[in-house]
């Protein structure tokens, strides 16, 4: 009995390990991301104006852009995002500069022990797993009134009260360097937000990582989207879009949601207030064109990154 188990689970991770295998073939081909290649035309690099030193697309040391706004889209957020970066994590190879470049007047990083400022404890939160999990909660959770009660009617929606929090704070570091991050005392006193499991893309090998610990922008979108579902919800014909991508099947026979082109490049206060419908995907522009240009250059089989294990 006891080998029959372990047989099948066996059997039921290599039909997950194949699924994923599929799905990372092309696994933003149902998110609304502006073409990307946009990118592939810029040649030369730039000298930063803040600094001066040469970069491609953005200074990763100045959170500047160096290219014309056209090359890149430009997207607006409900809430603030802090990113506190541990001193050691490598500028060059941190994806926390796409949120600061992408969504600028919303996001800002800090380089720790810079901190940001927290006026209000209740309104802010940290995306990151507390060490008791007992006391972790997840994004549902934000807007459960303290009397119990679900507060998502539609009348909430109308008020200022649709979103429960103003900020959030991520941590941006391999996971081996954030506990001397965590441990400060300005952090430990907020509220810990536990996302969703997701499957990363990031091309990056952490040890002894499972593929679900996802880059910061990764984590940063996965927050956002499901902040924006849980107040207003996801529009039916994208949450469709979803479930067939899900499709195995699906996946090998079509091919309709790729290369998508958005109509916009950003995103405005009336649109904020709309059902999900992909309004925060092109904070993985750039994350997008980086993993298609590692994978053109490197076998995506050979790389560490997308071996470490699914569970």
């Amino acid at each position: 009995m006891a080998e029959s188990t372990v047989k099948h689970s066996i059997d039921n991770l290599s039909e997950l390990e194949e699924k994923q295998r599929i799905i990372d073939g092309n696994p933003f081909c149902y998110l609304k991301i502006n073409d990307t290649r946009e990118l592939k035309l810029v040649e030369s690099r730039r000298k930063c104006d803040l600094c001066q030193k040469s970069r491609k697309f953005f200074c990763y040391t100045c959170y500047h852009p160096v290219l014309s706004c056209k090359y890149y889209p430009r997207v607006k957020l409900p809430i603030k995002i802090d990113i506190i970066k541990h001193p050691r994590e490598i500028p060059g190879k941190s994806t926390a500069i796409h949120a600061a470049i992408i969504a600028s007047a919303d996001v800002k990083i800090y380089i720790y022990p810079d901190f940001p400022e927290i006026p209000n404890k209740e309104e802010t939160v940290l995306v990151f797993p507390g060490k008791d999990s007992t006391k972790n909660i997840n994004v549902k959770d934000l807007f459960i009134r303290k009397e119990g009660k679900d507060d998502t009617s539609e009348e909430r929606i109308e008020t200022d009260l649709l979103w429960p929090i103003k900020r959030a704070i991520f941590i941006d570091s391999t996971w081996h360097q954030t506990k001397s991050i965590y441990k400060d005392q300005r952090l430990r006193e907020l509220r810990c937000v536990v996302l969703k499991s997701r499957i990363s893309q990031f091309w990056r090998h952490q040890k002894d990582s499972p593929r679900w610990y996802l880059a910061t922008i990764e984590s940063i979108h996965q927050f956002l989207v499901e902040l924006h579902t849980c107040a207003i919800g996801m529009d039916e014909d994208y949450e469709e879009t979803i479930k067939k991508y899900l499709d195995v099947n699906d996946i090998i026979k079509n091919t309709r949601y790729t290369n998508y082109i958005h109509q916009y490049s950003g995103i405005n206060s009336e649109e904020l207030m709309q059902k999900y419908n992909g309004q925060y995907d092109n904070l993985l522009y750039f994350f997008k064109y980086m993993f298609e240009h590692i994978h053109s250059i490197y076998n995506r089989n050979q790389l560490k990154a997308y071996k470490r294990p699914l569970t």
